[in-house]
Parts: C-alpha cells; sequence; structure tokens
C-alpha cells in the first residue's frame, strides 16, 4: 500500500484547487473552533440519538496525522453506540506511512474482514490511508468515508502539515512523499463519502473533494479540521453512510428540517 494522494483526472478542470494551504486566519483559529465542535456535540445529542442505526458490521477508525485513538475515541463511541462493532487501529501515533504502520493496517484489516466486509472511516490522514486500504484489497472494504482528507492534492504546499510530513518523510515507505498521477492506477473501487469544510484550517478543502459519480459523492460542512470527529453535521452524514445496505449506495441528502446545517457544496 503506497498511501498517496488520489488525483482523479478532471479534478483540476472543475475545483480549480490551489497549491497553497487555507488561510492563517482559519489556521489560528482551529483550536478555538474545535472546542465550539465539541460543545455543539454536547448540545445536539438529542437530535443525534435520532441518528439511523446500524446493522453491527464492522468498521475501522483511522486517526489522522499526529493523533491516536484516543483522537477518534468520541467517534467511536458515537458509532458503537448505534449498533456497529467498531475498532481503534491500535497503532499508536499517526506518522504517516512508515513501514509499520502500513504492514499494521493491511494486518488488521484482513484480521477484520475475516466475518466479513469492513467499512473505513479515516480523519484527514487516516482517509488517504483507507482509500489506499480499499484501493489495494477492495473485496474487503464496503466503503470509505473520509474526513477533511487531502487525497486528492496536487501539491503539498496544500497542507498546513507540509513541514511536519516533510520532517519525518525519512520514516516513510519508498515514494510516499511523491503523489504519483492518477491515470498510473486504478478506479477507486468501492463506494465513498468525502466529507470537507470550506472553514478547514489544516487542509485546502479543494483537496478533499472528487467529482461525483456513481458511487462517489462529496458531502460539504461547517466544522473545523480538528473538530471533524465531534461535529454533530459530520457525526450524522457517518451514521447516515453506514446504514446504507450494502450493495444499495445512494447519495447523502440531509433529512428534513437539518438541511440548513448542511451548507452548499
Amino acid at each position: 500500500m503506497s498511501a498517496l494522494p488520489d488525483i482523479p483526472p478532471d479534478h483540476l478542470d472543475l475545483h480549480a484547487a490551489p497549491d497553497s494551504a487555507p488561510s492563517l486566519l482559519w489556521y489560528l483559529t482551529e483550536p478555538t473552533r474545535a472546542v465550539v465542535d465539541i460543545g455543539q456535540f454536547a448540545a445536539t445529542r438529542a437530535l443525534l440519538r435520532a441518528a439511523p442505526s446500524g446493522d453491527g458490521h464492522t468498521v475501522l477508525v483511522l486517526p489522522g496525522l499526529g493523533g491516536t485513538d484516543a483522537s477518534t475515541a468520541m467517534l467511536r463511541k458515537f458509532l458503537t453506540g448505534l449498533g456497529y462493532d467498531v475498532h481503534g487501529w491500535g497503532l499508536g501515533l499517526n506518522i504517516g506511512p512508515s513501514v509499520e504502520v502500513v504492514r499494521g493496517m493491511r494486518e488488521l484489516l484482513r484480521e477484520l474482514a475475516v466475518g466479513g466486509k469492513v467499512s473505513v472511516v479515516g480523519w484527514s490522514l487516516g482517509g488517504i490511508f483507507a482509500r489506499e486500504l480499499a484501493r489495494d484489497h477492495p473485496g474487503m472494504v464496503r466503503q470509505v468515508i473520509t474526513l477533511g482528507s487531502p487525497y486528492a492534492m496536487t501539491d503539498l504546499r496544500q497542507t498546513r502539515v507540509n513541514p511536519v510530513y516533510r520532517l519525518l518523510a525519512r520514516f516513510y515507505v519508498s515514494g510516499a512523499d511523491v503523489p504519483p498521477p492518477e491515470h498510473t492506477r486504478p478506479p477507486f473501487p468501492v463506494p465513498s463519502t468525502s466529507v470537507y469544510s470550506k472553514s478547514d484550517g489544516i487542509v485546502a478543502w479543494q483537496a478533499c473533494v472528487s467529482t461525483p459519480g456513481a458511487r462517489r459523492e462529496n458531502v460539504a460542512v461547517a466544522s473545523s479540521h480538528l473538530g471533524y470527529g465531534y461535529n454533530s453535521s459530520v457525526l450524522w452524514v457517518i451514521a447516515d453512510r453506514l446504514a446504507q445496505r450494502a450493495g444499495r449506495w445512494r447519495p447523502f441528502t440531509p433529512p428534513p428540517g437539518m438541511a440548513r446545517m448542511f451548507p452548499a457544496a
């Protein structure tokens, strides 16, 4: 698994992705806005109790760069409450696509898929990993949901963590710091939902979306990058997507009365 960005062939034409990171204002206010997202979660618990229940299938949740399973604990608890068999990645701190991380995720997916296909939810870099797991093992993955994951970036300057990524690059598998051309890679093989926010202060939102298709979609939310795992709109999208029956994927539609929670794309 290469754990590399996925650049759709017509991405640049439709989305005109910038070659720079989000504005300094969005970046500097990330911690404050993440606290707001957490507060919003606490205030909307009653609403989230109405989220679609699960069918018990296995869900794997992958953290972002610099995160551990602790960062996804609230998200995983929410999904467990909906009836899913939820697992963290169990690989400690996410420092990027090191040999140990790549090997560990492959082994974990094989173990979890023994009982059936696994849905994979990935936050930021974790979403890039999720997509690569699906590319390498499509028979084991039911669907992929990414949260602010810059899988479509064309330049590492599109993320505020570029310096950290470069610093850690010496630990990565060969070639993991060089995005490959999309035409050299197989089409994305499973249903996918890309959750993104135009107020993301860490990665350019244009790098987090792809051209909508028969089994792929982009869903806009109002969230900080650090708050994706706590934002009530994001949690509802994840619950809605996971609740779909296998083989019956349809694009996300906000339920009546909740449309204002999802800004126009």
